[in-house]
């Protein structure tokens, strides 16, 4: 699955994905950006290389980090100091049970609505330009 998103398998289903946003009130949300983000950190050790991979800025990950970690009762994520490189970010037990519910999430979600965005794909336009109406 790249950058968060649950693809449709299958020919029309190449370009087709569905995105699933949770939002909590209050501004609190996660999604397929703070998601892969979490991933990524987890695959670097590093915050600002998920970042760069996101093409995003160290402060905007940063920020993101912030808000999850403000976000829920335990650490989502951890500095970690010492080691050869001299230390990194970690992704913490809490942090991985966010993303593994939300993959679940993600993937029951599109097994459910399958046959829908099968129907959706049928009332599409052919090709992949946008066509002046």
């Amino acid at each position: 699955m790249g950058r968060g998103t649950t693809k449709a398998p299958g020919k029309a289903g190449d370009k087709t994905s569905l995105h699933l946003r949770i939002d909590f009130g209050g501004e609190r949300s996660i999604g397929p950006g703070k998601i892969r983000l979490l991933e990524l950190i987890n695959e670097t050790g590093s915050i600002s290389a998920a970042g760069r991979a996101l093409e995003m800025s160290y402060r905007q990950a940063w920020l993101l980090v912030d808000e999850l970690n403000h976000m829920f009762r335990e650490p989502v994520i951890v500095a970690q100091t010492g080691g050869g490189g001299g230390g990194g970010t970690v992704v913490t037990e809490t942090g991985n049970d966010i993303v593994r519910l939300y993959r679940e999430m993600e993937r029951r979600a599109y097994g459910a609505s399958t046959a829908e965005i099968r129907s959706l794909a049928r009332l599409l336009t052919p090709g992949s330009g946008h066509k002046p109406h």
